[in-house]
């Protein structure tokens, strides 16, 4: 006895066409609690900040454009739909510590690869 013949996935029996999947429209931003701030520094800012901590801004870490704590800062919201140049900026970001009180970061806006 030889086993029946499987259907191939993601074809619909019976009808041509079948209708396409609705079009579901992109939920909304809301950060997450556990997000820390993060805060886009003006061109002048970021100068001051590298003269202040006496580095270079090769030997920062870097974040992405898109990553999505970015959208925490209504600055970046702002300058990335006025199509500012943002490559280079630095990015403060504040997180709670039970030492310290604050601890502050500080990464380098860059863009990916796949991004245009």
């Amino acid at each position: 006895m030889t086993p029946p013949k499987r259907r191939a996935l993601g074809k619909a029996k019976g009808k041509k066409g079948a209708a396409a999947a609705p079009v579901v429209p992109p939920r909304p931003f809301t950060a997450h609690h556990l997000v820390p701030p993060h805060e886009l520094l003006s061109q002048a800012e970021t100068e001051e900040t590298l003269k202040l901590i006496g580095t270079t801004i090769d030997r920062l870490p870097k974040i992405l454009l898109t990553d999505p704590g970015m959208k925490t800062d209504k600055k970046f919201v702002a300058a990335r739909e006025a199509r500012e140049p943002l490559n280079g900026r630095l990015v403060r970001v504040r997180r709670p510590s039970q030492t310290a009180g604050e601890a502050i970061a500080y990464r380098v806006l860059v863009t990916s690869s796949t991004e245009a």
